[in-house]
């Protein structure tokens, strides 16, 4: 098994998508937005065994602090998963024991990290990964309308109803400047903290840009029976897959309930477009309020370099400490 790396220009990406396991950040549109943000290069490889494809991996290729890595995906960029699509039973151990040479030799990467939903601890583990679980939500959309609003807890549903009573509108919004009232929104929720978004106004705009064309991107406003804009939300999805990407409302117009309500327009949203799982976004307490099943994935490392996989936690953990101390004196 040996991956060879594909020329952006002459990927079938219509092949590519026929994959079952495809997710919607592993598509050209989504590349492009990573692109626009400075994620790095793309990088599509094929999987192959004496010219027989068996499958296929993206990702992004970047220079960090004078260190070349290959990530699919890196951590900060809005995105969750990316990693592996395979042929079914090729066996994921060796190929991800195939993307580890290809990195290293073909890339010239120090250092390799991947978040891909399919693989399993030991599986990563056992091609020479270094590992660590993380945690989230997923609703499994196939069920029926019904049970999925009973799902939800009792206040959550108290919560949507609230919103239909008092004349709240969900509606698809266009994305002319959606990102500057979405981060303006975004903005107020975090001020509550004393913090400042994790990102701009301009990463939103080029998902717009970007992956909104594709129609695989959902961009939700909650209005008032006024008509005033309270609350946004930013949902993506392809295939089996949808995900939510981020949401921002007005802190005093909370009392009118128009996160849930947005909630419940994209999981009806996405099941009718016959979306299987519909992805959470990592960890967070509210979310438990609609109903979801707990999911376990991991992220898997792989380094050129002794002992350069385990600076990640402190190099991530000091980020967040400076970001924080960095915005509440902003603040």
């Amino acid at each position: 098994m040996r991956f060879r790396q594909i020329p952006i220009e002459q990927v079938d990406w219509a092949a590519l998508d026929k994959y079952e396991d495809r997710t919607p950040e592993q598509r050209k549109p989504w590349l492009d937005y990573l692109t626009a943000v400075g994620a790095g290069k793309p990088v599509v490889a094929m999987l192959e065994d004496r010219g027989s494809e068996l499958g296929w991996f993206t990702g992004m290729r970047k220079t960090i602090v004078g260190v070349p890595v290959l990530g699919s995906p890196l951590k900060g960029y809005n995105t969750t998963y990316m990693g592996l699509n395979l042929v079914p039973g090729v066996s994921r151990t060796q190929a991800l024991r195939a993307l580890s040479r290809f990195a290293i030799f073909d890339q010239k990467c120090a250092y390799l990290e991947l978040s891909d939903v399919y693989c399993d601890p030991e599986c990563a583990r056992g091609a020479g990964y270094e590992v660590v679980s993380s945690g989230g939500f997923v609703t499994d959309l196939h069920l029926p309308e019904e049970e999925l609003f009973n799902r939800m807890t009792s206040a959550c549903r108290r919560c949507i109803r609230k919103a239909e009573k008092v004349g709240l509108v969900v509606e698809e919004a266009k994305p002319d400047g959606f990102a500057a009232e979405f981060h303006a929104q975004l903005t107020d929720v975090f001020a509550h903290q004393g913090l400042k978004p994790t990102y701009s106004e301009e990463r939103v705009a080029k998902l717009i840009e970007h992956v909104h064309p594709s129609g695989e991107l959902l961009l939700l406003r909650a209005r008032t029976d006024s008509g005033q804009s309270i609350a946004t939300g930013i949902f993506y999805g392809f295939g089996k897959y949808s995900g939510f990407w981020g949401n921002g409302s007005i802190r005093s117009m909370l009392q009118l309930r128009p996160n849930q309500a947005i909630h419940w327009y994209a999981l009806r949203y996405w099941k009718a477009r016959g979306v299987r799982w519909h992805h959470w976004g990592g960890g967070g307490e509210y979310k438990e309020a609609y109903g979801p099943d707990a999911l376990s994935y991991c992220r898997q490392f792989k380094s050129a370099i002794p002992g350069l996989a385990k600076l990640r936690k402190p190099a991530i953990d000091t980020y967040y400490a400076i970001r924080t101390w960095h915005t509440r004196l902003r603040g």
